[in-house]
């Protein structure tokens, strides 16, 4: 497939007159952060999996989800560790394209990502379903690097980079919002959300 013939999805926070959110410092490295040692991809083997609150549950391997309809998309990180890396363009497929396979069902309200050595994080549904969000195996013409999440990195340009969560098995449709690994008290306590703009960087006394 072309990349003439793949839609180009801009993000908005792009489109900023000041794209750096607040106490972020630019980079033009890409650091490699993430908890437990990078895993092996088993092309065989790897299966995905949306689950929960959906009309039927969904499953595929990894041709299967390549096969599906692709977007790229323009946009920026930020890390909570206080860094951002600007003008990235992923390669992958919609978030919406992927749970369209499965149709959420009305009292869906949150998703919880599963990821490879039990990693999970969690979002609001309507972040997720952002037009700028998508699952990615390539970034700026070339496949991720296994470190920044290859074989699948789900992207969320409008939150914190750790809710962009790497080497992702599938998605699980809450009615009730429930706490990933960093988002947990056991962890790092990080916020429920995590806007980078408003700087939810850490969980408060309430919970959020």
């Amino acid at each position: 497939m072309s990349q003439q013939a793949i839609p180009l999805i801009i993000s908005p926070d792009t489109q900023r007159q000041e794209r750096i959110p607040p106490r972020q410092a630019l980079t033009r490295k890409w650091p490699i952060l993430h908890a437990g040692p990078t895993p092996k991809f088993d092309r065989k083997a790897w299966s995905f999996h949306v689950f929960g609150l959906v009309a039927e549950p969904w499953q595929c391997d990894y041709d299967q989800f390549l096969a599906l309809p692709r977007v790229r998309v323009h946009a920026d990180m930020h890390c909570v560790t206080r860094w951002s890396k600007l003008d990235m363009v992923w390669e992958g497929v919609s978030t919406r394209t992927v749970l369209g396979q499965a149709k959420p069902l009305p009292n869906a309200r949150h998703v919880m990502v599963h990821c490879e050595h039990g990693f999970t994080t969690n979002l609001p549904l309507e972040d997720f379903l952002h037009e700028d969000c998508l699952f990615a195996w390539r970034c700026n013409d070339a496949d991720l690097e296994a470190d920044h999440g290859y074989p699948l990195r789900l992207v969320v340009p409008t939150l914190y980079a750790w809710k962009s969560a790497k080497w992702v098995r599938g998605i699980e449709l809450l009615e009730s919002d429930r706490a990933g690994f960093w988002e947990s008290w056991e962890n790092g306590v990080y916020h429920m959300r995590g806007d980078p703009w408003t700087e939810q960087r850490f969980r408060d006394d309430r919970g959020r």
